[in-house]
C-alpha cells in the first residue's frame, strides 16, 4: 500500500473507458502527456469513487505502443479496489502477468532482451543487478544481435543465390565469407564475456556452507545475514536440514545454504542430511568449507576437505579464539592455505570477529565474480536462455569456419548459417516460440 496507486488501461478503448469513468475538473480535448485533476465516477450512478489524476500516452508513443491510459488514484486498498472495479465496468479487463510488457514486445516497442530486463529489473535484489537491468534496458544487445543477423543472413542469401542459379551469379569470395565468420565469433565472445557476470548479478550464485558437525557453520550464515536465522548450539548434529537465506555480497546475492555436519553417523535422520549436504556441495557453484582450526584435523575435516577438493571454496578455519592446532596443519598441507588461488581461499580466524566476516565476504567476492568488479555495462547477455542461443550460435560458426577452413564447397555452410540465424532470433524475439514467450512473461508481476 501506498500514498498512491495506479489504474493502467492499454488497448483501443483506453480512451473510451476513460472518458467514461474519469471526469475532469475542467472540460477540455485529452492532450497527451498531460495530468488532469477530476474524479473517478461510477458511470451507472454518477457517484464519486475517488478524486485523483488522469493522463494520456496516445499511441505509438507510450509504453504498449497502444493508447494507454493511466488513472491516479489514492493507495488506499478500498479507493484501489473501487477504480479498479469501476474501469472493470465499463469494458476492460485484468492483465495477465507481464502483459503490458508482453504487447510492447508485440508492437515492436522493445526487444525480447529488453523485456526480460523488466523482469530482472523488477526482481532485483541488489543495487548492481539492478543497474546491470538497466543497462540491458537500453536495447544495446538486441541492437548488436539484429546487426549480426541481418549480415549473416546476406551472406546466406548470396551463398543460396549462386547455388540456385550457378550460371548467373558468381560463388561468394570465399576470404570475404570467412572475414565474416571470423568477425561474427570475435563479436558474439564479446557479448558472451559478461554471461557469467551478468547471471551472477542476475539469478545470484549457489554457495553451500559446509564442514563437520559442531564447526561453526550455522554461526557463519548468521553473521552473513547479520540475523539470527539458524539455530546454533554446542550439541554437534543439530542442523540436520538444509536452511537456505539470500544475502548481498558486494552487489551480488549469494543464495546461502547452510547443511548439516559432514560425519560418519549410525542415526538415520541425521545420515539423510549428511547425503542431502553431499547432494548440495555437487551441486554448488561456491563452497564455504567451515573447520573447527583450533583442534588437530581429524578424519571428518579430512573428508570434507576430500568432498569440495575439485569446487570454488573459501576455507574458514574457525575458533582462532580457542586455538590455532587445526588452522596452523592445515597451512602446512595445502597449497592454497599459504598462498590463494583464483578458485581458493584459506581464512583464519572467527565468525564472532567482525574482521573475519568482511575477509570471508572478500573472498567470496574475489572468487565468486572477480573481487567483486562486476562491470553492469558489460552484462548485456544474462539470462540461461540467452546464453545457451548464443552459445549454440557460435558452436554452428565454428563449425561453418572450418568447413571454409578445409575447402569443402562452400553451400556447406548454409545449414550452419541458418542456425546462427535462428539462435540470434530466439534471443532478440524474432524467431521464438509461443512456449517461450509464456515461459519469459510468466516471471512478470501483474502490473508490467
Amino acid at each position: 500500500m501506498g500514498a498512491v496507486a495506479i489504474v493502467r488501461i492499454s488497448g483501443p478503448a483506453a480512451r473510451d473507458i476513460a472518458r467514461r469513468c474519469f471526469r475532469p475538473a475542467h472540460p477540455a480535448a485529452w492532450a497527451p502527456q498531460r495530468l488532469r485533476r477530476g474524479w473517478i465516477e461510477d458511470p451507472g450512478t454518477g457517484e464519486r469513487i475517488d478524486e485523483g489524476l488522469a493522463v494520456l500516452f496516445a499511441a505509438p508513443r507510450s509504453y504498449t505502443g497502444e493508447d494507454v491510459v493511466e488513472l491516479h488514484v489514492h493507495g488506499g486498498p478500498g479507493s484501489v479496489q473501487n477504480a479498479l472495479a469501476v474501469v472493470l465496468s465499463c469494458g476492460a479487463r485484468l492483465a495477465e502477468p507481464g502483459e503490458f510488457t508482453r504487447r510492447a514486445f508485440e508492437n515492436g516497442r522493445i526487444d525480447l532482451v529488453q523485456a526480460e530486463a523488466v523482469a530482472d529489473l523488477i526482481a532485483a535484489e541488489s543495487t548492481r543487478a539492478a543497474r546491470a537491468a538497466a543497462h540491458r534496458l537500453d536495447g544495446a544487445a538486441g541492437r548488436a544481435l539484429r546487426e549480426l543477423r541481418s549480415e549473416l543472413l546476406d551472406r546466406l542469401v548470396e551463398i543460396e543465390a549462386h547455388v540456385d542459379y550457378p550460371d548467373e551469379v558468381p560463388e561468394p569470395d570465399r576470404v570475404q565469407l570467412e572475414h565474416c565468420v571470423t568477425s561474427q565469433r570475435e563479436r558474439l565472445a564479446k557479448l558472451l564475456a559478461g554471461s557469467g557476470s551478468a547471471r551472477a548479478l542476475r539469478d545470484g550464485i549457489d554457495c553451500v556452507i559446509a564442514g563437520p558437525p559442531n564447526a561453526g557453520k550455522s554461526s557463519l550464515l548468521n553473521a552473513l545475514l547479520d540475523a539470527e536465522r539458524a539455530i546454533v548450539s554446542e550439541i554437534p548434529g543439530t542442523t540436520r536440514d538444509i536452511v537456505e537465506d539470500r544475502v548481498a555480497v558486494e552487489g551480488v546475492v549469494l543464495r546461502l545454504r547452510d547443511t548439516a555436519g559432514l560425519r560418519a553417523t549410525a542415526d538415520v535422520i541425521e545420515a539423510e542430511g549428511v547425503a542431502r549436504a553431499t547432494r548440495a556441495i555437487e551441486g554448488a557453484e561456491l563452497v564455504i568449507l567451515v573447520l573447527d582450526g583450533s583442534k588437530p584435523l581429524g578424519a571428518d575435516e579430512r573428508r570434507a576437505l576430500a568432498l569440495c577438493a575439485d569446487k570454488p571454496r573459501v576455507v574458514l578455519c574457525n575458533k582462532s579464539d580457542l586455538g590455532t592446532a587445526g588452522s596452523a596443519q592445515l597451512r602446512g598441507e595445502l597449497p592454497e592455505a599459504a598462498v590463494d588461488d583464483a578458485r581458493r581461499a584459506h581464512v583464519a580466524g572467527s565468525v564472532r570477529d567482525r574482521s573475519t566476516i568482511e575477509e570471508i565476504r572478500a573472498a567470496v567476492a574475489r572468487i565468486g565474480w572477480g573481487g567483486g568488479a562486476v562491470d553492469a555495462n558489460l552484462a548485456a547477455i544474462a539470462s540461461v536462455r540467452q546464453i545457451e542461443a548464443l552459445t549454440r550460435a557460435n558452436v554452428a560458426l565454428e563449425h561453418a569456419q572450418a568447413t571454409l577452413a578445409a575447402g569443402h564447397p562452400i553451400d556447406l555452410v548454409t545449414v550452419d548459417a541458418r542456425q546462427a540465424i535462428a539462435a540470434y532470433g530466439e534471443v532478440t524475439g524474432e524467431d521464438v516460440t509461443a512456449e517461450i514467450l509464456d515461459g519469459i512473461f510468466s516471471r512478470f508481476c501483474v502490473g508490467k
